[in-house]
């Protein structure tokens, strides 16, 4: 497996690309902005796309979406849940005086509990609403894409719309139970550990509440 970082956009998104270098397959997930240059990491990475998946929908997470899909014509798959919020994703944007297009709609769903596939590899999906409705964490192999729920020494916010602090909470619960040595690929920021978190991150330790919208 080879996951690559593309660091996009105003908002400094990390979106990646994960390979089965085997089976010259990938996926792209979480495709902010900069499409082109999206475009060519998957075309320099010699994989043929299989799929865009997305941990939420929040504008600087999907920017990218409709650029690469005139190019290669590969299926969107989202958590339901995040439609309300992917329908508006521009008209978001614009708020935080970004200038996103509208991706076109989703083509398929990630449910909680789901084995998804790229190659040989295989991901599960875990449900983890909270900073946004919808949010999934896509984990296997020894990684988690957590998108915005847990950072290196910090968790996803919770004063947005839609935003849930009682469940991300919750959610945050549920991705510590996975092992101490899976890396964390978060939507900003640098990777880290599960286990780097468990031990230092303040939110997770009691050390400081999360609060917001409940």
């Amino acid at each position: 497996m080879r996951i690559t970082t593309l660091t996009v956009g105003a908002i400094q998104e990390n979106c990646y690309l994960v390979e089965d270098e085997r089976r010259r397959r990938a996926v792209l997930v979480d495709p902010g902005e900069e499409g082109d240059r999206i475009l060519s990491a998957v075309r320099d990475s010699g994989s043929t796309l299989s799929a865009i998946w997305l941990t939420h929908a929040h504008m600087d997470h999907v920017g990218g979406i409709a650029a690469i899909k005139r190019v290669l014509d590969v299926p969107v798959c989202m958590h339901p849940d995040g439609e309300p919020l992917y329908r508006r994703a521009a008209e978001h944007g614009l708020m935080f005086g970004l200038h996103i297009e509208q991706p076109p709609g989703a083509d398929c769903t990630l449910a909680d509990g789901e084995t998804v596939r790229v190659g040989d590899l295989e991901f599960s999906i875990m449900l983890a609403p909270g900073h946004a409705p919808g949010h999934v964490v896509i984990h296997g192999q020894g990684v988690a894409f957590v998108g915005d729920c847990l950072f290196a020494g910090s968790v996803g916010r919770t004063d947005l719309p839609l935003a849930n602090a009682a469940e991300l909470v919750s959610s945050l619960e549920h991705i510590m139970s996975l092992a101490d040595d899976t890396t964390v690929y978060p939507g900003h920021g640098p990777s880290t550990t599960i286990g780097a978190e468990r031990a230092s991150n303040p939110f997770l330790n009691g050390s400081v509440r999360i609060v917001g919208h409940s």
